[in-house]
């Protein structure tokens, strides 16, 4: 890796170097020596860290410099799978799921806490480590299941964005399969604002993020959600008079604000900042200054998250079809034929919630959801491009051009996009919702499970792997949060009411399952459950993996 600079990559090949502790033995982990250098970072520069004389407090300089990646992660909770889940939640449960947002997203803090420490610390992202610390079969599975859920990431954010484009131009100009062509187009477009500088790359999303909190915000207003009820939900958690309805609404959420591949993103995106490795106290600083800037990131996600929440539950939770029909002819709403003339409780989506946004409070409230709609999937679709590099990268050290990638990816994520806009209505675009959650909750233990393995490694993080309380409480999150994605998946399955669907669901669910037992049995013994290694030997530490890092300098 050369970058013209001596200096520079004198610093690179130090922050890369590794080395293993004499006397270690083999471990269930494969033992690669013979690996390509680490990249320095994912764009063509790296962002200066100031010098401060501060010893302690928080220095507004250094956060500043730092400030960047946790944006672009937070990015993925804002995405347009989220906003359909927020509106449904608001529109089916009121305000009785705030709580539950709540939840998901300090868990979601927890998780990306550990994805930005990986990064620091080792100074690889986490697709790069499993490449270096998993055995080929296993290594090409986890990459094909991250792939797998990067695509399905991918088509949701497209369909938001095709069906924001259909809305602005009331239905009659932009067809859904002409939204999901410009988008194609315009992504192409965006990826290469980083030429002009990785700064004005994450201002370019932190105005998109803007945007969207000043169009949600909007409707915030315009609606004026009960306040009490509003905080009861968010800090009371309960959920009086729900139903299964309801509760599979609250897997949704979790399912929807926790992304599989934002895990492999964030510990990427952290490799931006100059960080040295080898000096304990750079490293313990770069991983404060990353979690307070995911902090506020998070905070401002979930801030837009209860927009939408509030304005579904005060506005239309019970609300009836006919009811809406009846507003919605009143008004002259094209679309009333949307909604049948029964009792039975409204049901929305993102297509459906600007169009009853419309008939309720106006033109404007439909125009401005539409272009907070297609920020969200403008922006999450640009981060999911990146996403794919790294993964791509990590697990096979293969350098493609993101316009390569993003030919391939985007390939592959709209032909069925584009079939279903093209043969179907708009309707049955927004249905394809239901069935790539469903896929992302299905590969969920693909990232989480790897994440807590390798930075709960000593002889991969050092002093700065994960302590008793945290493995503890990590093994805890990932347990829960894998359990309610795999209820969310087999209630979805029921529904289908298919003998054959069942039988080809438990062929699947028994590979399924026996690959992620394989990754929670190296999961156990990364944690200290040294029984469970077969190779260990007495007096030797069962859990070094073979890339020791370097000791740093006092």
């Amino acid at each position: 890796l050369s970058t013209g600079d001596a200096a520079e990559d004198k610093h690179v090949i130090q922050t890369t170097h590794t080395q293993t502790y004499a006397g270690s033995t083999p471990s269930v982990f494969l033992q690669k020596q013979d690996v390509d250098p680490v990249s320095s970072t994912y764009f063509d520069q790296r962002v200066p860290v100031p010098e401060d004389g501060a010893e302690t407090g928080i220095s507004l300089r250094k956060l500043w410099a730092f400030t960047g990646p946790g944006f672009l992660m937070s990015i993925a909770y804002l995405d347009p799978g989220n906003i359909e889940s927020d509106l449904q939640s608001g529109a089916k449960a009121g305000f009785k799921l705030l709580w539950v947002l709540l939840a998901a997203t300090v868990i979601g803090l927890l998780l990306q806490r550990l994805a930005a420490r990986l990064g620091v610390v080792t100074g690889m992202h986490l697709a790069e480590v499993c490449n270096r610390q998993y055995r080929t079969v296993p290594r090409i599975i986890l990459w094909l299941m991250v792939e797998l859920a990067i695509i399905g990431s991918d088509m949701q954010e497209v369909i938001g964005c095709a069906i924001a484009f259909n809305l602005l131009s009331s239905g009659r100009w932009i067809p859904p399969w002409g939204g999901v062509l410009i988008t194609i187009i315009d992504t192409f477009v965006f990826l290469f604002l980083d030429k002009y500088g990785l700064r004005k790359l994450e201002a370019f999303f932190g105005l998109l993020i803007t945007i969207m909190a000043i169009t949600f915000g909007y409707e915030y207003v315009v609606v004026s959600p009960d306040q009490g009820q509003l905080l009861m939900g968010m800090f009371v958690p309960s959920c009086q008079g729900c139903g299964p309805v309801q509760l599979s609404q609250a897997v949704g959420i979790v399912g929807a604000v926790i992304m599989p591949h934002n895990i492999y993103l964030h510990s990427a995106l952290v490799k931006s900042r100059e960080v040295d490795r080898t000096n304990r106290k750079e490293v313990k600083e770069a991983n404060k200054y990353f979690f307070i800037e995911s902090t506020i990131a998070l905070f401002v996600s979930f801030l837009i998250n209860v927009f939408v929440v509030a304005v579904f539950a005060e506005g239309f939770y019970k609300r009836t079809n006919v009811e809406v029909y009846n507003v919605c002819n009143q008004s002259g709403s094209p679309h009333s034929h949307l909604f049948p003339l029964d009792n039975e409780t409204l049901e929305v989506d993102i297509y459906k919630g600007g169009v009853v946004l419309g008939c309720f409070f106006g033109p404007a409230a439909l125009y401005i959801w539409a272009v907070g709609i297609l920020a969200a999937g403008q922006s999450s679709t640009m981060t999911g491009t990146y996403s794919g590099q790294f993964v791509m990268e990590g697990f096979l050290n293969l350098r493609w051009s993101r316009f390569s990638r993003v030919v391939l990816t985007r390939s592959i994520a709209i032909t069925p996009t584009l079939l279903v806009a093209v043969f179907q209505d708009v309707q049955h675009l927004t249905g394809m919702n239901d069935f790539l959650n469903v896929l992302q909750s299905m590969q969920l233990p693909f990232a989480l499970i790897p994440i807590l393995t390798f930075t709960s490694l000593p002889s991969l993080m050092n002093e700065f792997a994960n302590g008793l309380v945290f493995k503890i409480g990590g093994s805890l999150v990932v347990l829960t949060v894998c359990a309610i994605n795999m209820y969310f998946v087999v209630t979805y399955v029921m529904v289908l009411n298919s003998v054959w669907f069942y039988v080809l669901a438990a062929f699947l669910s028994i590979a399924y399952l026996t690959f992620v037992g394989y990754l929670v049995w190296l999961c156990l013994i990364a944690l200290g459950v040294s029984c469970l290694d077969p190779t260990s030997r007495r007096g030797n530490d069962t859990t070094i993996l073979i890339e020791q890092q370097p000791e740093f300098d006092s």
